[in-house]
């Protein structure tokens, strides 16, 4: 049984209807710069505002999904049917690889979309750590994002190798079976200078750069590990360009990759941010830039897909103080941030029509609320962006928005999530009175005190009773564009949940936990 295929991995491209505007010419705006601030001046934190108690439940809720995915010795875990697993990962190779997260409702380690889920939570937290501190939810995230980065460290075993899977998919979706007890093998996989991985490899390093600004201040050596990492692995995939999907193709029917020009630009330009280092913004705004970042051609954000992403967040730079006013292609990733912000305001000239009844932006069946929370996600930090540098409008195709435009169209996402659709049902699992009960999850699926091995655990698979354990904060794949779910366990389009679907949504709720937020310094 296959828990995955290619139309798992569909990341499209972001079509809005009106597009001439945003490819004529780049824009060059002027930016209020501080007084006496650099050009890496950076917002000042405020104390957030009044606790919206719908989104902060919400949050707690979905931090704990984390905890449900965890891998490895666990320690003071919060879900009382996981325990301990998958404790000789990366022997065969003298590695401890007991860490990390387990994908989705299967019991694989793909590294390259649990780099994706550490870089959006090490985002969600440099963003919005106060808000999340404000409701008690920091401390899981950064213990959270840790258990990954843990992982990621001891995967890159040397300068030139990065181990980036842990489990053999074939196997591992023969069985149905607890974490807690399976015997199936567990080999591992590898990029190195003969079989390249670069969009992984850079996947990683984005990945160690953004966690390594996290924990600056409250563990300096960890910070400085992580960016020696992060440096080392940008470096070998860049002088070792390939795709993972090309030198591995098993790979394909799984997390297949569409390029790696988009992690290339997406880790260097993390680097950027992490160290100060303007040889990193000159690789994403020269040639690097006009090969890969397709300016003024909106995508969407995704686990395959960073070019939005990065859009966003080098457009901070211009909010913030990067004096360089004449860096044309600094100025073109503002551009093209500007079309996709443009392009999710429900009322603009160029707005997307991939757009349910209920008004959920929905590009892609298969996992389909993969992309309306992520966007809304860069439409909360954009919106914070324009508030705090004071930025008072967005001008789409002539017709101008306030940043509060952007945080409906945010909130609407969100709620939508949490309820108000036209099933009334929330798709964050554990979250409101109706959320879904046979969420395609194994350990949740089988009763803990169950005897079974990796064959005949499948009656659970088939049972028609809901899931005994509840897979708490999983947000599941969602609704058919007809705003339809079938609440089945074989459904994995719809019903099986994953950790960087629960990044996206720790990053949105964390952005709207309050009812007005400032971004914060990352230095």
């Amino acid at each position: 049984m296959g828990e995955k295929s290619k139309s798992r991995g569909f990341c499209g491209w972001f079509i809005v209807a009106v597009v001439l505007a945003l490819v004529v010419v780049a824009v060059v705006y002027t930016v209020k710069k501080k007084t006496g601030k650099s050009d890496d001046a950076s917002p000042v934190p405020g104390p957030p505002g009044a606790v919206d108690k719908k989104y902060a439940d919400a949050l707690k809720v979905a931090m704990q999904f984390f905890d449900v995915q965890k891998s490895g010795k666990l320690e003071d875990n919060k879900i009382s049917w996981r325990g301990n697993s998958a404790l000789k990962d990366g022997s065969e190779a003298k590695l401890d690889l007991s860490k990390g997260m387990y994908d989705a409702g299967d019991h694989m380690k793909f590294g390259f979309p649990m780099a994706f889920t550490a870089t959006v939570l090490s985002w969600a937290i440099l963003e919005y750590g106060d808000q999340m501190d404000a409701v008690n939810q920091l401390e899981p995230a950064q213990d959270s994002l840790k258990w990954i980065t843990d992982y990621l460290i001891n995967a890159h075993a040397a300068e030139n190798v990065l181990y980036i899977q842990v489990g053999d998919p074939k196997t591992d979706h023969g069985c149905w079976d607890r974490p807690e007890v399976m015997t199936e093998k567990r080999p591992l996989i590898q990029v190195n200078t003969s079989f390249p991985g670069t969009e992984v490899a850079a996947e990683t390093a984005a990945a160690m750069a953004s966690a390594s600004l996290v924990f600056k201040k409250s563990d300096p050596t960890y910070s400085s590990t992580l960016l020696k990492h992060a440096e080392e692995l940008f470096s070998f995939a860049d002088k070792h360009r390939g795709s993972y999907s090309e030198s591995i193709p098993d790979v394909q029917n799984y997390y297949n990759s569409t390029g790696y020009g988009d992690e290339l630009l997406w880790a260097a330009s993390w680097l950027y941010h992490a160290t100060g280092d303007k040889s990193y913004l000159q690789y994403v705004t020269g040639q690097n830039g006009k090969s890969f970042a397709n300016w003024g051609s909106p995508t969407w954000f995704c686990w395959d897909n960073k070019l939005a992403g990065t859009q966003v967040l080098l457009s901070r730079l211009t909010f913030f103080g990067e004096q360089d006013s004449s860096n044309s292609g600094l100025q073109m990733y503002r551009t093209t941030a500007e079309a996709v912000m443009c392009g999710l305001i429900p009322n603009s000239p160029t707005a997307t029509t991939s757009r349910t009844v209920g008004g959920l932006v929905l590009v892609s069946d298969w996992n389909g609320l993969q992309h309306p929370v992520a966007s809304a996600f860069l439409a909360t930090l954009y919106s914070d962006y324009m508030l705090t540098s004071r930025t008072a409008k967005l001008s789409c195709n002539g017709k101008s928005y306030k940043p509060s435009d952007l945080r409906k169209f945010a909130r609407s996402q969100a709620d939508y999530v949490l309820g108000n659709n036209a099933l009334k049902m929330s798709f964050l699992v554990g979250y409101g009175d109706k959320f879904p009960q046979y969420v395609h999850h194994r350990g949740a699926s089988i009763p803990v005190d169950a005897t079974t091995g990796c064959k005949d655990g499948w009656k659970w698979l088939d049972s028609e009773e809901p899931n005994p354990n509840i897979a708490v904060g999983g947000l599941v794949g969602g609704p058919f564009r007809n705003e339809t779910y079938d609440d089945s366990r074989n459904n994995t389009m719809q019903g099986e949940p994953s950790t960087y679907n629960s990044a996206v949504i720790v990053g949105l709720l964390s952005g709207l936990v309050t009812t007005s937020s400032v971004v914060q310094s990352f230095t």
